[in-house]
């Protein structure tokens, strides 16, 4: 059997997390190759042995090899990690597709539903994959700390349990630990719900409203978040755990978050276009706070601190209208 430390492990998607992965990989002692769809990008990520984009004190370790060619980076790989947007999500797999080998498991660490269909990213994987083995990375983990080298803990989730075991093993290292899971829908809603909420807690410090309501929007956030987990046929003990309640504090409490200072500028009064222009990267919450809504409507499961905010963002809701919204509410029970 080969020594999973010799088999070499593509990255898809070069960008500040799909770098730090396979900074991590490389540096636990794997054959990592980093893809990504930018040339100039990956030419100079090439050159200096970093990405100076987005993680430039972060250098590549030796193991770790820019690859220009998509079908290179995949060639002999017996893993593939995807770390790209959700919006690029099914194209990157349909890219990926045809170049895969017969073997290759193929693994995100994309979060969110997909806008036009809502479906989260094990199903999109299985509608353009068929049957392989996949498994979804998540948790409270920024870019920027893991690519230093700081203590992380996350989460590997995967209905095949020797692949969640072997991918765990992968990531692993004396500053990193991954835990395993087979629950992938609530590791998936977890990610995709958290950076709606997180935008919200951004919006009221935004407004200076205190830690009071920061810790009440992340605590009634988490129950909007396992309402719908469930629903959807998620364990509810998943939230729990790193890929629910440790994301959510994470992305709602440091301004590292984009989400969180999304909503921070909102909360100060900044238009969507100047909060989003200040960022200069994805901002995961604004398209996710449409799709959660639209699958919370579909099943009819109450989720009010997700409704406005999307209501802010896409329908024009003034900031102090939505907060005497959620604060006008019917009373009821806390475990309702």
């Amino acid at each position: 059997m080969p020594n999973p430390r010799q088999e070499p492990i593509a990255v898809i998607g070069a960008g500040s997390w799909g770098t730090a992965l396979a900074i991590q990989l490389a540096r636990a002692g794997h054959p990592t190759f980093l893809w990504g769809r930018d040339l100039a990008q990956l030419d100079a990520m090439r050159r200096a042995r970093c990405n100076e984009r987005y993680l430039s004190d972060a250098a590549f370790p030796e193991s770790l090899e820019v690859s220009f060619e998509l079908a290179a980076a995949l060639s002999g790989a017996r893993d593939a990690l995807i770390a790209v947007p959700s919006h690029a999500f099914r194209t990157t797999l349909e890219q990926v597709k045809p170049l895969l080998n017969a073997d290759t498991r193929v693994a995100w660490a994309t979060k969110g539903f997909e806008i036009a269909t809502g479906l989260l990213p094990h199903q999109v994987a299985a509608e353009v994959l068929g049957d392989r083995p996949g498994a979804v990375l998540s948790g409270p983990t920024f870019a920027k700390e893991v690519g230093a080298g700081l203590p992380t803990a996350m989460t590997v989730a995967s209905r095949d349990a020797e692949f969640a075991k072997t991918l765990a093993s992968r990531l692993s290292g004396p500053s990193f630990r991954a835990y395993m899971q087979s629950d992938i829908m609530g590791v998936e809603v977890g990610g995709a719900v958290k950076n709606v909420i997180a935008i919200g807690s951004g919006i009221a410090d935004g407004m200076g409203f205190g830690a009071n309501t920061r810790v009440a929007l992340i605590t009634r956030g988490l129950a909007e978040m396992m309402r719908l987990g469930v629903r959807l046929g998620a364990k509810g003990e998943t939230f729990m755990g790193l890929a629910g309640l440790g994301d959510l504090v994470l992305t709602c409490t440091d301004d590292q978050s984009r989400n969180r200072r999304l909503g921070l500028a909102l909360g100060r009064g900044r238009s969507l276009q100047e909060a989003q222009a200040g960022i200069h990267q994805v901002v995961e919450g604004v398209p996710a706070s449409r799709a959660v809504c639209a699958v919370a409507e579909r099943l009819d499961v109450e989720m009010p601190i997700c409704r406005e905010v999307f209501r802010i963002m896409h329908e024009g809701r003034p900031v102090r209208e939505a907060v005497q919204e959620l604060m006008g509410r019917e009373l009821r029970f806390e475990t309702e």
